[in-house]
């Protein structure tokens, strides 16, 4: 098939309009790793942009040998896989459920899981719930809130419905019952959803910050993205560090006068950033098929 001048200038536009735009997504990333590599003292000088200048793992060496930041990790790892395990069973079990049509009160029950997908009772309500609920300062916080999303459940329980019901009937006819059903027929055919969501579940957990530091007091239970929001709004290293910093390379890199707050801070944000950069290209295939067949079947 022929292409016309036209189509054709029109690709050449979009084309380099995306790689603006993939370039404009990429410097900032690459700006933070030069930073981060390079002597603070000389990175505060300016001109360090896309490489460093006087090349250091100092920064990194601090970061990776202080407690806190390793602890915060834990947190953070523990948190991720262990959230998104259970949002993903939870949801999946009331899609599961609320995708048989005759089930009792099944409209009354979408119609008010519907309603929390728009209405909220605020950020002081849910903070007094979790309080009762014994919850605050504790590293259940992270986790029971987010068990269960209503979104997600509508994009799972839109995928299960376009199952045929052919093959659900047929394994009811041979006796399976629901939990056969689900995890011998429903789960496998929904890999590609689930992959999807589970990822978005995943980076959800990872970059919050928001709950470590309004509903958690004690500093062995802030994940990572609480503790670098803490960095960035602190004026100087043993503010957030405090006696736990890595005294030794601290001493060599003030020494030298490679260490500065800003430099720190770039370190931080690379080693909280990279490891779920690293999980998008193994599950990237499954954006688009897995979330766009939940939200269109039905």
């Amino acid at each position: 098939m022929k292409i016309s001048m036209s189509e054709k200038i029109g690709q050449t536009v979009i084309v380099f309009l995306l790689s603006l735009l993939c370039l404009s997504v990429l410097y900032p990333f690459l700006y933070m790793l030069a930073i981060s590599l390079n002597e603070g003292a000389d990175a505060a000088k300016g001109g360090v942009y896309l490489w460093p200048r006087s090349f250091t793992w100092i920064n990194y060496e601090i970061v990776l040998g202080n407690a806190v930041i390793r602890h915060s990790y834990l947190i953070t790892i523990s948190r991720t896989i262990i959230g998104t395990i259970t949002g993903l069973l939870i949801t999946l079990l009331a899609a599961f459920g609320l995708s048989y049509r005759m089930l009792p009160m099944r409209n009354a029950l979408l119609s008010y899981i519907l309603i929390t997908m728009l209405f909220n009772g605020g950020l002081i309500p849910f903070y007094i719930q979790l309080y009762n609920l014994g919850l605050v300062n504790t590293f259940w916080v992270y986790i029971i809130p987010g068990m269960f999303s209503a979104w997600n459940m509508f994009v799972m329980l839109k995928f299960i419905q376009g199952i045929p019901e052919a093959l659900v009937e047929s394994a009811e006819l041979d006796g399976a019952g629901p939990i056969r059903v689900l995890f011998q027929i429903i789960v496998p055919l929904s890999k590609p959803m689930l992959a999807a969501l589970g990822l978005f579940t995943a980076v959800g957990h990872w970059n919050d910050w928001f709950a470590g530091a309004f509903y958690v007091t004690d500093q062995s239970l802030i994940p990572v993205q609480t503790f670098l929001q803490q960095l960035l709004n602190a004026s100087d290293l043993s503010a957030v560090f405090g006696s736990n910093t890595n005294q030794e390379a601290l001493a060599r890199g003030a020494q030298t006068q490679n260490v500065t707050l800003m430099s720190i801070k770039m370190a931080v944000v690379m080693v909280s950033a990279l490891p779920i950069l690293c999980v998008y290209p193994f599950l990237q295939k499954y954006f688009v098929k897995g979330v766009l067949i939940g939200s269109v079947k039905g």
